[in-house]
C-alpha cells in the first residue's frame, strides 16, 4: 500500500476569497494588532492601583482587548480596510495576477 501515491495533488492557487470572507479577515486582523498595541502601551504605564504579577497582566489583557474593540469599531484606522483591499488585490492567487 502506497499511501503517497494515492493522494491527491494540492491545488496550486488557493480561491479567492469573497468579499464577506475578506472584510471579516481584515476586521479580526485589527482587532489583534490593536490589542497586542494597547497591550504594549498600558505596559509602559501604572494603571489602577494594582501592584503588578499575574492579575494585573490579566486585567491589562482584557483591558487592551477591551479598547482596541472599542477603537476597531469605529472603523477609523484603515488598518480593516488595507488588509480587505490587499486580500481582494491577490484575489488568492501568486502575484496578484488575475489569471495566475
Amino acid at each position: 500500500m502506497d499511501p503517497i501515491g494515492k493522494s491527491q495533488p494540492l491545488p496550486v492557487t488557493p480561491p479567492a476569497p469573497s468579499s464577506a470572507q475578506a472584510k471579516q479577515v481584515g476586521e479580526k486582523f485589527e482587532a489583534v494588532f490593536l490589542t497586542e498595541m494597547v497591550n504594549q502601551m498600558m505596559s509602559t504605564v501604572k494603571v489602577g492601583n494594582l501592584d503588578g504579577g499575574h492579575a494585573e497582566e490579566t486585567w491589562r489583557f482584557f483591558m487592551a482587548k477591551a479598547m482596541a474593540d472599542q477603537i476597531a469599531k469605529t472603523g477609523t484606522t484603515g488598518i480593516a480596510q488595507s488588509v480587505e483591499h490587499m486580500l481582494k488585490a491577490y484575489g488568492g492567487r501568486p502575484g496578484g495576477t488575475e489569471n495566475g
